[in-house]
C-alpha cells in the first residue's frame, strides 16, 4: 500500500493505494489558506488517519505539490500557493511524519497517473497537462517522469504563448504572477479565459459559465472559446514541435470541455513541422484523482 496527497491551493486530497492501484480509502480537507505551518500540520494528520482506516503505519507517501524542490537550496520554487515558496516543505513534512518523502510537481504527478494506468497507458512519450487555476506540465518517458537538473521538466505555463498576434491583443500580453507578461498560463488558466472573456465583452463570467452559454447558443460565448481553443493549439504545437510525444492527456478543470479533443487536433497542424501529425490528445481517465494517484504512483511497485 502507499499513500498519494494532493496539495492544491483549496484542498488537499489524500488516498492509500492498494497492491493493484485499487483506492481503499479517501479523504479530501480544505487547505488552510496562506498558512505554511498549519499546511504541514494538516498534512500529518491526513497521513495519520488514512493510515489509521487502514490498520497500518509507516506506509510510502508521495506528495504532489503545485511547484517544485530546488535542487539547489530544498526549498519550494514556483508555487503558485505563494506561501510554500521558499519553504523547507520535504524536510518539514518528513520530520513530522518521520519517514522518508517523494515529493513531485501535480503537473508530473498527472502525467504519471495517466502514463501508468489511465488515458496514455502503454504510450510511450507522454506529456501531461493541467488547464485549471493554473497551467503546468509534466512528461514521461516509458513509465518515468523526466527529471533535470533544475527541476523544470515540462513547466510549459510559464513560457511566452507562441506565435503571439498582435492584432488579438496578444502582446505583451497580460501580466503573471511570475512577474513577465503573456505567459501561457495568461491565456490558458480558467482565470485567463474568463479574463479573456472580459476583456473582449466588458462581462464578468466564470470558465464553466462561459462554456455554458457557448453550448446554448452565444455568440460572444462561442467567440472565446475558439480563440481559447486556437491558442491551445499554438500552445501544444510548441510541445509536439520539441518533445513530439505520443500523447497528450488533459487534466484540470477546463480539461472536461468536450470539443478541444476535436478541435485543436483539426488546428495544430498549422504550427507543427511534420507533414502528418499521430500526436493523440487525450483527456484523462482518473479526473481529479489523477494527480492524488500519480504522487502515490512516486514510489513504484515493488516489482517494477
Amino acid at each position: 500500500m502507499r499513500i498519494g496527497i494532493d496539495l492544491g491551493g483549496t484542498k488537499i486530497e489524500g488516498i492509500v493505494m492498494g497492491p493493484r492501484a485499487e483506492i481503499l480509502r479517501r479523504e479530501r480537507i480544505a487547505t488552510p489558506a496562506g498558512d505554511y505551518d498549519a499546511t504541514v500540520c494538516a498534512i500529518r494528520d491526513l497521513v495519520g488517519r488514512l493510515e489509521a482506516a487502514v490498520a497500518a503505519r509507516g506506509l510510502p507517501v508521495g506528495v504532489g505539490t503545485p511547484g517544485a524542490v530546488s535542487p539547489f537550496s530544498g526549498r519550494m520554487k514556483n508555487c503558485n500557493s505563494t506561501c510554500l515558496n521558499g519553504q523547507p516543505l520535504k524536510q518539514d513534512l518528513e520530520a513530522a511524519l518521520g519517514r522518508e518523502l517523494r515529493l513531485a510537481n501535480d503537473a508530473d504527478c498527472l502525467a504519471l497517473s495517466e502514463a501508468h494506468d489511465g488515458a496514455a497507458a502503454g504510450a510511450a512519450t507522454v506529456f501531461g497537462v493541467i488547464l485549471g487555476t493554473g497551467v503546468g506540465g509534466g512528461i514521461v518517458v516509458h513509465g518515468q517522469l523526466l527529471s533535470g537538473p533544475n527541476a523544470i521538466a515540462g513547466e510549459w505555463g510559464h513560457n511566452p504563448l507562441p506565435w503571439p498576434r498582435a492584432e488579438a491583443g496578444e502582446l505583451p500580453g497580460p501580466a503573471c504572477w511570475c512577474g513577465r507578461h503573456g505567459c501561457i498560463e495568461t491565456w490558458l488558466s480558467g482565470p485567463g479565459l474568463a479574463a479573456d472573456h472580459r476583456r473582449t465583452t466588458g462581462e464578468r463570467r466564470g470558465g464553466e459559465e462561459i462554456v455554458a452559454r457557448a453550448e446554448q447558443g452565444d455568440a460572444a460565448a462561442a467567440a472565446t472559446l475558439a480563440r481559447y481553443e486556437e491558442r491551445l493549439a499554438r500552445a501544444l504545437a510548441h510541445v509536439v514541435n520539441i518533445l513530439d510525444p505520443h500523447a497528450i492527456v488533459l487534466g484540470g478543470g477546463l480539461s472536461r470541455v468536450a470539443r478541444w479533443y476535436r478541435e485543436v487536433p483539426a488546428l495544430w497542424g498549422r504550427w507543427i513541422f511534420s507533414d502528418r501529425v499521430a500526436t493523440r490528445l487525450l483527456p484523462s481517465r482518473h479526473g481529479d484523482s489523477s494527480g492524488v494517484r500519480g504522487a502515490a504512483w512516486l514510489w513504484p511497485e515493488p516489482s517494477a
